[in-house]
This record gives structure tokens, C-alpha cells and sequence, in this order.
């Protein structure tokens, strides 16, 4: 990995250390956001789980302009302002006296993260040839991992020190990341064709829309996101159901952390072998090891037996992301690839959707029903790739 990151372009360097930095500013109060809204709002769980995947579910949506912004502002403008919003807005969540607040800087948090996200995929592919961008994607991915396996850790240890300093160190990682884009960016740099026209919003959503392989390919993302996108959270859920809370909290660690080291240390291995010619193989390779998985802990009745078939599970998910993102690079038109980036962004509904069908199907059902339903998600994800796949 070190070796493909100093053959990059300074630009490209810069961008994937800009999206590592955000992550990690991120993910530092990730540990304590829960405890955080009930302690100084009042809230309860149902309610604070409301609030949480709320801010994530209207972000996602508002990515979509965000990817329109990226085809048609200067990527230097807006990663600089979309990190200063990202900044003001932990200081606003830090200063929030109201959940209503809280929450808009929640969004606004997501929404930010995710145009610089969309930004640097799009980047990426004006500045790089095609046969190079799935190992880039790759290494995207496993930073990403890396900003989301050492965030928390550090959280938590900011918290013995001071409950507000998470808040304050992620505003001062996005205050400084964005001085440095603003005086190393590459000012030059647009995702989009700068000699195509400019369509007005409006219609480049209805061509999206027209798009049968954009459509079936983000139902898919939305149906996979159910299943790998907050895995811990409905693992946590039926741990708790069918065991004790100290005992789901210990193996729910275990699993986290195997899924971290496993992304960490076979990501790039793999994602950089992943071709536009063979996506489909991929993917379904990385269907099937979903399932393999879900089984996996349907059956799991140890440490080792649920470790492994996390294992499994992740190899489906290392396969998968790094597929996603060159089936976008693939279809999508040289002047949208900002906004064909945000509709894959949409994905996070799915990830939004999880925890909640989870915990519906255990009130409803005996407990193990949950990996079968998520098979379901997985294999109606797959055919929805096979569809995007198909030349219309």
C-alpha cells in the first residue's frame, strides 16, 4: 500500500489523507454519542436511535445535491467549505442546549462527511487511469477502517480527561484539515469536464432516475448496506436478546475488532484485484461469503465459532465495497460522476434500516429468524446487481 500511495499524484495523496482525517475526527465521539444525548437531553434509547439514523437517513438524501455540487464547484472550494461546516457544526453539537440543535448539527456532520467523501472518489477518477482506481478505492476503504478502529479508542480515552474534548478534537481535526486542503489543494482540479454544459439540478435528478442501471444498482447498495452497514448494532441487538448485556458487550468487542483487523490487514490485498472486466464474479463471490457469514453466526455457539464466521463476513465485505465503487466508476457519464457518487451514497438508508428491521423481526420472531431475513437482503441484493450489471 505504501508503495502505490507514493506513486500517486500529490492530489491524490492529499485527498485520501483529507477523507482520513474526517473519519477520524468522526469517529472519536462515536463511543460516548449515545451517552452524550441521554445525559444532556433526557432522551431515550428509542429516541436517541431515532435521532441518529434520522441525521444519517436525511444526509444520505442531501448527498445527492452534494454530488451535483461536486460535478459542477471546483473540488478545492468545496472540500475548504464543506470541512468548515464540518467543524462549526461539532462546535454547534457541543454547544447545542437543544436536541433539535443537536441534531441539525448531526446532519450537517454527515452531510459534510460525505461531500468530501464524494469529492475524492470523483477526484480520483479525473486524476488517475482507470486501471489504477480500484486499488486507490481499496486503499480509501482501508484507511477508513483504520479512522473508524482508532477513533474510539482515542474517544474514550479523551473522555477520563474531559466529556466536551472528543467535540473539541474533532473540531480542531476538520479546522486543520481544512487549512491544509486550502493551501496544498490542487485549486485546478474538477471532477466534472469543465467544457460540458451545466444542467440545472432538477434535470440531471430525472436522469438519474432514467438510468435502469444506476436504479438497480442503488437498490442493491441500499439491500447490502442492511446487511454489512451497522452490523455490530443488530449483533449487539440479538446478543442481548439471547444472552446477557455484559456477554453481549464482550463478544460484540471480539467481533468489531476482527472485522477492523481483517479489513485492515487484506483490503488492499484484495480490493487491487478487482477489475471492471470481472465485477459481477466479485460480487456475487462476495454475496455468497455474506451468507456464508450470516450463517455462520446463526450457528455460532463460541468466541472462536463467532470470530470465524465474522471472518467470513468480512471477506464478503472487503469484496463488495471496492466493487460498488468501480461499478459507479463504470456507468457513470464523465460530467456526473459527482452525483452518480452521491446516488451511491444513498446506500446508507440501507445502513439506516438495519438496526430497525432487526429489532422488529425480534419482537415478532424467535431470534435466529434475523440472519435468515438478512439472507433474504442479501440474495435480493444480488439480483438487483445482476440487473444493474445487464446492458439495457
Amino acid at each position: 500500500m505504501l508503495a502505490a500511495l507514493k506513486r500517486y499524484p500529490a492530489a491524490v495523496r492529499l485527498l485520501l489523507a483529507t477523507t482520513f482525517a474526517l473519519t477520524l475526527a468522526r469517529a472519536l465521539t462515536l463511543p460516548y454519542l449515545v451517552v452524550y444525548l441521554a445525559n444532556n437531553f433526557q432522551l431515550s434509547v428509542s429516541e436517541i436511535g431515532l435521532l441518529i439514523g434520522g441525521a444519517l437517513i436525511i444526509a444520505s438524501l442531501l448527498s445527492l445535491y452534494g454530488g451535483h455540487l461536486v460535478d459542477t464547484v471546483r473540488t478545492h472550494t468545496l472540500v475548504v467549505v464543506s470541512t468548515l461546516v464540518f467543524t462549526l457544526a461539532f462546535v454547534g453539537a457541543m454547544a447545542s442546549r437543544s436536541a433539535a440543535l443537536f441534531f441539525l448539527c448531526l446532519v450537517l456532520i454527515n452531510l459534510a462527511l460525505a461531500v468530501v467523501d464524494i469529492a475524492a472518489k470523483a477526484g480520483f477518477c479525473a486524476l488517475l487511469p482507470v486501471a489504477e482506481r480500484a486499488e486507490v478505492f481499496a486503499i480509501k476503504y482501508t484507511l477508513r477502517n483504520v479512522g473508524y478502529a482508532v477513533g474510539p479508542l482515542l474517544g474514550v480515552a479523551m473522555l477520563e480527561l474531559d466529556d466536551h474534548l472528543p467535540f473539541v478534537a474533532s473540531a480542531l481535526i476538520g479546522l486543520g484539515t481544512g487549512l491544509a486542503y486550502q493551501r496544498l489543494g490542487d485549486r485546478g482540479l474538477q471532477a466534472a469536464a469543465p467544457a460540458q454544459p451545466r444542467a440545472a439540478f432538477a434535470q440531471v435528478a430525472l436522469g438519474l432516475a432514467r438510468d435502469r442501471r444506476l436504479v438497480y444498482f442503488t437498490l442493491g447498495g441500499v439491500l447490502s448496506a442492511v446487511v454489512f452497514g451497522q452490523f455490530g448494532a443488530y449483533l449487539s441487538q440479538y446478543l442481548m436478546v439471547t444472552t446477557s448485556p455484559a456477554e453481549a458487550a464482550r463478544l460484540v468487542g471480539y467481533l468489531v475488532t476482527t472485522n477492523a483487523v481483517t479489513v485492515i490487514a487484506l483490503q488492499h490485498l484484495i480490493g487491487r484485484r478487482i477489475s471492471r472486466q470481472h465485477l459481477m464474479p466479485w460480487l456475487l463471490a462476495g454475496m455468497g461469503l455474506f451468507i456464508a457469514g450470516l450463517l455462520g453466526f446463526s450457528l455460532a455457539d463460541s468466541v472462536l465459532a463467532w470470530c470465524l464466521a465474522m471472518l467470513v463476513f468480512t471477506l464478503g465485505e472487503i469484496m463488495v465495497i471496492p466493487a460498488e465503487y468501480m461499478f459507479i466508476d463504470l456507468i457513470a457519464p464523465e460530467h456526473l460522476r459527482g452525483v452518480y457518487y452521491g446516488a451511491q451514497n444513498l446506500s446508507n438508508l440501507g445502513t439506516a434500516l438495519g438496526p430497525v428491521m432487526v429489532g422488529i423481526a425480534l419482537g415478532q420472531w424467535w431470534p435466529g429468524a434475523i440472519f435468515y431475513l438478512l439472507v433474504m437482503s442479501v440474495i435480493l441484493a444480488a439480483v438487483f446487481y445482476w440487473m444493474g450489471t445487464r446492458r439495457h
